[in-house]
């Protein structure tokens, strides 16, 4: 099976875009659809109207300049490393993926032709041929090897060796095909392979400086914390990229980066604010790409201590949080209602029959009373660290004081927050950013040993079921198991999730081929290569 993992539904226009956008040759797409279930007609009819959709045709040339919002002296080339969207940028420019998420979440070929497995616990991977390094090299499966056992290296430091302990052999069969053992089955390990921390560096590599991959451009200059830029890779396995050079760098004040955008000095501004958005949207020639992918904060009430150990105190903030007031006010329209659970409507597990708790402060009232706890005094800490966090608490706040509840909030620094705060005081906020899979966010917030159980919640019944549901390659079964799963993080977890978040990008009009993707905004951080300057 060629470019296809199994139980995809079968693929649609959306996808053949997709895929045209990523260079796939018609071949290559027909296979696809075929794979899929398409006779070869239908699969004509599909790759001809995906075509016609892209009858805008992408303009080679120019120099592409852009500006995120996030940069570090500790910004890293190291895929491993990465740690922010700096660094996610850079990775997806330099470097790519056994596998990638299309806009609809659904994991599709890059590097690999293939990822199969008939028990979901090994895996095998076929490797495209033909595709260089930077340096020349060829890409075999030792290079895949390498760059997955990394993450198994405590030395290395990766940010997903959690994710990546589940890896317990990686061995190549031949140049062009690797075998990944797992400890137990996961049906995700296609989408897992998607995450940027997953890219594919060169066997042996020490030196990351220079960003040798097999990505759509080559390292011209790195300066950490300031710029980087690339140039077009002309043996380029895919068609792309359409521009020539690529400059990416930040400007931290939202302001100045959204000035810099209206001035011309660069083509894209990511992650504005609602005040920048109304200032972009009084100008001629520019556009806002706005993407809902999963990003929420979220009010934690630790289980283990004093108030969240009482369920009726937890279940009675549940009820008192106005959450269509927080999408307006906090958020300032930028977010979606949810539903105190983490799997956004963006993903294919959502479960869209849990209803948010609807606000009704006279519930919370005799919840809070039957706890005990109304007219106490209750510390609520919040940060400018974690989104829209402030304006949330002092709307929740106020909504407690109609009641006689008092909740005392807690304004401290951002600076120190994660690590003073987070994870540790009995009320708190978070802030989590997308993950392509229900699994991967509940194994790190809410397994009875998830390393950011930010409620501490701890249930057999929901461990075993997550279990079950990670192994399984029946896609009806799983949606069934993640959809209860969704339900019992809502009705018996502390964590309060009233909204994910939007993230909105501003760019200029000759800016073109910018699409929304779930791991976030600027098409997921891999923007660079598949936009175009028109003239």
């Amino acid at each position: 099976m060629s470019d296809v993992i199994t139980n995809w539904n079968k693929p649609d226009d959306t996808m053949v875009e997709d895929a045209i956008r990523r260079g796939a040759s018609r071949r290559e797409l027909l296979k696809m659809m075929m794979a899929g279930g398409a006779s070869l007609a239908a699969g004509n009819i599909i790759f001809n109207h995906a075509t016609a959709a892209l009858a805008a045709t992408p303009v080679k040339g120019g120099a592409l300049k852009a500006a995120g919002w996030s940069s570090s002296t500790a910004d890293t080339l190291d895929p491993a490393k990465a740690s922010l969207s700096t660094d996610y940028v850079r990775c997806c420019s330099f470097y790519n993926r056994l596998s990638f998420l299309n806009e609809g979440g659904t994991p599709q070929m890059e590097l690999a032709s293939s990822i199969d497995s008939k028990d979901a616990q090994t895996w095998t991977v076929k490797l495209r041929k033909e595709v260089t390094f930077h340096d020349g090299k060829p890409l075999t499966a030792d290079d895949v090897v390498f760059s997955l056992k990394r993450h198994l290296d405590p030395a290395v430091g990766s940010k997903v060796a959690k994710i990546a302990a589940q890896i317990t052999g990686v061995k190549a069969i031949d140049k062009s095909t690797v075998e990944i053992a797992l400890t137990s089955p996961n049906a995700d390990l296609p989408t897992i392979l998607s995450m940027h921390h997953f890219m594919i560096v060169a066997d042996g590599t020490t030196d990351f400086s220079k960003g040798n991959g097999t990505g759509a451009f080559t390292c011209e200059k790195f300066e950490p914390g300031v710029r980087s830029i690339g140039l077009r890779n002309k043996n380029y396995w895919k068609s792309g990229p359409n521009v020539d050079s690529f400059e990416f760098f930040a400007i931290s004040d939202d302001n100045a980066r959204v000035n810099a955008l209206l001035s011309g000095d660069i083509h894209l501004a990511a992650s504005i604010n609602p005040r920048s958005m109304r200032l972009v949207d009084t100008q001629k020639g520019f556009v806002l790409s706005t993407t809902t992918s999963g990003n929420y904060t979220n009010l934690n009430m630790r289980l283990d201590k004093t108030p969240g150990h009482n369920k009726d105190f937890v279940d009675g903030m549940k009820y008192l949080v106005n959450r269509e007031q927080i999408v307006k006010s906090a958020m300032r329209g930028l977010g979606i209602v949810a539903n105190d659970q983490p799997v956004s409507p963006a993903d294919f597990f959502h479960n869209p029959d849990l209803k948010p708790k609807p606000y009704d402060p006279d519930k919370a009232k005799f919840l809070f009373k039957k706890a005990g706890l109304l007219g106490q005094s209750i510390p609520v800490i919040a940060s400018d660290a974690a989104t829209s966090s402030i304006d949330m608490a002092m709307i929740i706040q106020a909504s407690g004081a109609e009641i006689g509840m008092k909740l005392d909030v807690q304004r401290v620094p951002s600076d120190g927050y994660w690590d003073n705060y987070w994870l540790k005081a009995p009320i708190h906020f978070g802030n989590i950013n997308p993950r392509p899979t229900p699994d991967i966010l509940f194994s790190l917030l809410y397994a009875s040993d998830a390393p950011w159980n930010e409620s501490q919640y701890k249930s057999e019944k929901f461990d075993k079921m997550m279990l079950e549901a990670r192994g399984s390659l029946d896609q009806a079964k799983r949606k069934e198991l993640y959809s209860a799963l969704q339900v019992m993080i809502a009705d018996e977890a502390g964590t309060l999730i009233p909204a994910y978040l939007s993230n909105v990008d501003a760019i200029t009009g000759k800016l073109k081929g910018l699409a929304p993707n779930p791991l976030g905004g600027m098409m997921g951080y891999a923007f660079a290569e598949y936009v175009w300057l028109d003239a």
